[in-house]
């Protein structure tokens, strides 16, 4: 498909031009490239490079989303993170940690409801030993053998690691011999330590969030990379993220996609206004024609809502997320979008693609012994 910049090849500027040009012949962008593409781009621009790349990495007309439900485990933390409705301090009393015959209920309502794996994500609770998790992990194993176990993540390693004076590595086998899958891309936020020492000053550093996505890697799990933006980072600490998760990918490979969402502040100690939809769409853009080692781009809908998800199918992204059977982090800051299955599929078609059902590897997911492609 040739590039057409819907009439902006008059006015963009010459390096846009040039960038566009690096980018229509699949070469890769340097920072410049990448600069001059965020910062001064059109929509249309964007949009257009965007889908060409995402049809280059996927030419048939298919849209995949995942059939699962978000269980968090615990809202205990002591990390404290301003950006962070959902959890309480360990002295608060209205923490909680679940039950197994509570996460026994949502797993089988998950199943019945056409899932095929679980997220499992937590605060870092500080009395709740590593044999908990191995514990509960052979249990999931053992009861749903079929299920996938998508669950920790970064942050959540990096604080085991330190509190029980185990290596990072250690911490990934223990639990990957329990039965730990995959691991997801959670704590991410932006890939910037000032950023993160103003907003999650108690959380592993980016240094470290990615040195146990390295390791993850080396010791076969495959991981998911995410972006929360649009709090007090700037738009180039944007660039820095998405090109460290570039530079880790080159070394591992071990990424199967990435997501990136926005920062939603109410019940939050940051007072921003919540990005709009062009600024999602411009960022998703932008690490479709980046992260060009990267297969998988996932739309939000859960924090942008049906309508500009969407959207973002011509945007870059080939992924509708998952089904989120429940989801608990996002709602305590004030947004409940919700779609069924069906509303799921609507969305798809009316975009012109094909919805199938997948596993966190990518490979299209079999329910009740048929493929789930509809």
């Amino acid at each position: 498909m040739p590039f057409e910049p819907a009439h902006s090849a008059f006015t963009e500027s010459p390096d846009v031009r040039e960038a566009a040009a690096l980018a229509q012949r699949g070469e890769r962008l340097n920072r410049s490239a990448a600069e001059a593409l965020y910062f001064k781009a059109n929509m249309h621009t964007l949009a257009a490079l965007a889908h060409v790349m995402r049809l280059r990495l996927h030419p048939d007309p298919v849209v995949t989303y995942v059939g699962d439900r978000n269980i968090n485990y615990s809202n205990v933390c002591v990390c404290g993170c301003r950006f962070c409705a959902f959890f309480q301090p360990p002295e608060s009393g209205r923490g909680y940690v679940v039950s197994r015959e509570e996460m026994a209920d949502k797993i089988e309502e998950a199943l019945r409801l056409g899932g095929t794996q679980i997220l499992l994500q937590g605060g870092h609770h500080p009395g709740l030993p590593l044999e908990w998790y191995e514990d509960l992990l052979r249990w999931l194993r053992a009861t749903w053998p079929a299920l996938h176990i998508h669950a920790f993540s970064p942050p959540e390693i990096f604080f085991w690691s330190e509190k029980f004076d185990i290596p990072v590595r250690d911490v990934l086998s223990r639990l990957k011999a329990a039965g730990l899958h995959s691991l997801p891309g959670g704590g991410a936020e932006v890939l910037h330590n000032d950023i993160r020492a103003r907003v999650s000053p108690n959380k592993c550093s980016a240094d470290q969030w990615l040195f146990v996505m390295e390791e993850a890697h080396k010791l076969g799990l495959r991981t998911t990379a995410t972006m929360m933006f649009g709090h007090e980072e700037t738009p180039a600490h944007r660039l820095d993220h998405l090109f460290a998760v570039r530079d880790l990918q080159d070394r591992t490979g071990g990424f199967t996609a990435f997501i990136p969402w926005t920062f939603q502040p109410a019940n939050t100690k940051i007072f921003r206004q919540p990005l709009p939809a062009p600024a999602y769409l411009r960022l998703l853009a932008v690490a479709r024609l980046v992260l060009d080692n990267v297969s998988n781009m996932q739309a939000s809908w859960v924090t942008m809502g049906p309508q500009t998800a969407q959207l973002a199918l011509f945007y870059g992204a080939n992924d509708f997320g998952s089904l989120m059977i429940e989801e608990n982090v996002v709602a305590a800051a004030g947004v409940s979008y919700r779609l069924s299955r069906e509303e799921i599929h609507d969305i798809i078609r009316a975009a012109g693609f094909t919805p199938v059902q997948r596993v966190m590897d990518y490979t299209p997911a079999e329910r009740q012994g048929e493929k789930t492609c509809i």
